[in-house]
Order: structure tokens, then C-alpha cells, then sequence
């Protein structure tokens, strides 16, 4: 069986465990706390981040990147990266947008406040950094909706690992409640798409103790 070493809050998992269902690659979840620097978790990723793809023939691959790109030349099934090169390059123009930008701007800030400085008790959140991330999230969604106004996915046609990204993301954000999800209908229903695909629905199902969902959080219809 293939393992997925992951981490809830961690966009880049959340990316890949909706790839390995998309591409309908059975795996087994494995939860690890990146933070903690487990000696074992070391020896098959140095730098100590997730995810880390354990694959059933020994390949050993880590990091969101170098997976999407594994299943990619390996998997003959749809291509969530685009046929063509043109195809391909906007895909990734976008993973990077959300990967980097989305998360340097929304996504580190929030789980570093909310969630880190909680379980980790690493002091009392800062409101300015938590209002700041408010600010940057709305021109991420005027941009998405920007998007998917104009094409079928965001990247193009077909539903792609930029939406994976995307959602991925938002997800997280979700998950606290911190998408202001009425003043953005088309990214909302952009989103509503995405979360009724059956790859998409198990992200829906975490609960992690001490920290609930926001209500609207597993509901397809919010």
C-alpha cells in the first residue's frame, strides 16, 4: 500500500492526497507533525516537511512538486498538468501562484495565528497579521473569479492540479472560517464545483480535535 505522510493544515498535502484520488491510487494516510522533527520522519525527508509519498514499488518522493510530476509521467490516466506545453506552462504559472504567493499572503499567515500559536502555545495571535491575510484573501478571490469567468478551470478547459491548488488552499482557510465566501459568488461556485468531486470530499471529512470546522465547512451546498 502506498503511504502519504501529510499534516492537516498543510495546502501542499491537502494537494496531494486530492492527485492520488483523482488519479484513483490507492494510499494509506499517515499523520505527521512536521514541528516535532521525528528522527524517523528525518531519514526519509531531511528538509521535514510534508507531504512524502511512500510508493508501494520503494520509490521514495518528497514534496508536493515532485509528486504532481511523478504521477504525471507515470500515470496513464487524464493529465491534471495539460497536454500541451502551452497547456502545461500555464498549469504550473498557477500552481506557483497559489503555492507561493497565496500562501506567503493568506495561508501561512492564518495557520501561524490560528492554529500554531494555539496548539503550540506560541503566544496570543496577532490581530494586524490576521487583518492583513483579511486584506490579501479578497484579491485572491477577485482573481479567481477573474479566471473562471473566462475559462471552463482555471487554467484552462479542464480541471487541473491549479484548481487542486487553489482549493487546497482555501480549504485550510475554510476550515477556520476565513473565506468570506458572500462578497466572491464566482468563486464560491467555482469552489462548490470542486467540492463535489469524490476526490475532493475526504479533505471535507477531517475533524481535528480541539480546533471544529466551521459549520458550512462540509456542506456541498454553503
Amino acid at each position: 500500500m502506498n503511504k502519504l505522510y501529510h499534516y492537516w493544515f498543510s495546502p501542499f498535502s491537502r494537494a496531494i492526497r486530492v492527485a492520488l484520488a483523482e488519479k484513483a491510487i490507492e494510499f494509506e494516510l499517515v499523520l505527521e507533525m512536521p514541528w516535532t522533527r521525528r528522527r524517523d520522519f528525518l531519514a526519509l525527508n531531511p528538509a521535514g516537511t510534508v507531504p512524502v509519498l511512500l510508493c508501494e514499488d520503494e520509490v521514495k518522493l518528497c514534496g508536493s512538486y515532485a509528486i504532481q510530476e511523478y504521477l504525471q509521467d507515470t500515470q496513464t490516466t487524464e493529465s491534471l498538468l495539460g497536454d500541451t506545453p502551452a497547456e502545461r506552462a500555464e498549469t504550473r504559472r498557477l500552481i506557483e501562484w497559489f503555492d507561493v504567493k497565496f500562501y506567503t499572503e493568506v495561508t501561512d499567515i492564518l495557520i501561524i495565528e490560528k492554529v500554531m500559536k494555539r496548539f503550540l502555545k506560541l503566544g496570543v495571535p496577532e490581530a494586524a497579521n490576521i487583518r492583513c491575510a483579511g486584506i490579501n484573501i479578497k484579491q485572491h478571490l477577485k482573481y479567481i473569479e477573474y479566471l473562471a469567468e473566462r475559462r471552463n478551470w482555471l487554467a484552462g478547459d479542464r480541471f487541473s492540479y491549479a484548481d487542486i491548488a487553489a482549493a487546497s488552499h482555501l480549504s485550510c482557510i475554510d476550515y477556520l472560517g476565513d473565506v468570506p465566501w458572500e462578497d466572491f459568488q464566482g468563486a464560491k461556485d467555482w469552489y462548490a464545483r470542486i467540492k463535489s468531486r469524490p476526490s475532493f470530499q475526504p479533505l471535507l471529512k477531517d475533524l481535528i480535535a480541539g480546533l471544529p470546522p466551521v459549520s458550512h465547512y462540509k456542506n456541498l451546498d454553503f
